[in-house]
């Protein structure tokens, strides 16, 4: 069972939607036959309502499913109300990141590309900071309380049960300088050494590898249940987009894996990023 509250709202979501097709009714039948409006069944198998265990002992009874189902659910309901640690940050994680995080500490599966920053799961404070301080117009507590969440984070990549983490990244984000050079060679230093972890693969996306599938950076998330779908992530300024269709998926899977295909391969992408290091230390 996904451990995180985000995954497990999102995982009894797709359950109780499973469980009303199955009899092939309607969320305003559901509503109906419960005594409840049906746009509040919509809003507990989209995630954007809170279910409560007595919800749960309504809808399996309705449905008829057996107890072993409706105590799982039940158990979904309860810990979904739990909060993860990077809430406990308030102001300092945007509700829409907030909603990322929580996919992301289940994820099993990690496909990233960027095409303008590094990652931010192989940051350091200072360059992080950076990129706070100049886009999100913070007071300086947030910054710091932002610039701690992505440094949790990124015990992600280290943890026993790491994801399987493949990293592109154009070349332009191993040379927009951020801040100093100084910061960026530590930056610089910092990439390769999260590129040597064993859960790490890294590619670098060179200027000179002609066209490729794709118009901005994005993330795939893929989870080890297969209860619950790979989804795909972008975020803007002030919002974020989540894409769980098949066919979004798909699309995305065959963009990456053009991507790869197109950019350096590890090791020499690891000489290309040594060489920009010199320049900086330069």
């Amino acid at each position: 069972m996904a451990g995180s509250p985000t995954a497990r709202r999102r995982r009894l979501s797709i359950e109780l939607k499973k469980l009303r097709e199955a009899n092939a009714l309607t969320c305003a039948q559901v509503g109906a036959a419960l005594d409840w409006s049906g746009s509040k069944v919509n809003r507990m198998e989209t995630g954007s309502g809170r279910v409560q265990p007595s919800d749960i002992d309504a809808l399996c009874r309705y449905y008829e499913t057996d107890d072993e189902l409706r105590e799982f659910l039940k158990s979904l309901a309860r810990q979904a109300k739990t909060r993860g640690w990077w809430q406990e940050h308030g102001t300092g994680v945007p509700q829409w990141f907030s909603i990322y995080i929580g996919l992301e500490q289940e994820a099993s599966t990690f496909r990233q590309y960027q095409c303008e920053l590094l990652p931010g799961l192989m940051q350091t404070p200072a360059y992080a900071g950076e990129l706070h301080t100049t886009g999100a117009h913070l007071p300086a507590q947030d910054i710091e309380r932002a610039v701690r969440v992505r440094m949790e984070r990124q015990t992600l990549l280290t943890r026993p049960g790491a994801p399987d983490a493949w990293f592109v990244v154009n070349e332009a984000s191993l040379r927009n300088v951020i801040g100093e050079r100084a910061l960026m060679k530590e930056q610089l230093e910092r990439v390769l050494t999260a590129a040597a972890l064993p859960s790490v693969t890294l590619q670098v996306l060179p200027f000179d590898s002609g066209t490729y599938p794709a118009t901005g950076s994005f993330t795939m998330l893929g989870f080890p249940d297969q209860e619950d779908p790979d989804i795909v992530y972008r975020d803007g300024i002030t919002d974020a987009v989540y894409l769980e269709g098949e066919h979004h998926v798909r699309e995305y899977v065959r963009a990456f894996d053009g991507l790869r295909a197109a950019a350096l391969s590890p090791q020499r992408s690891t000489q290309l990023i040594e060489s920009v290091l010199k320049d900086y230390a330069g």
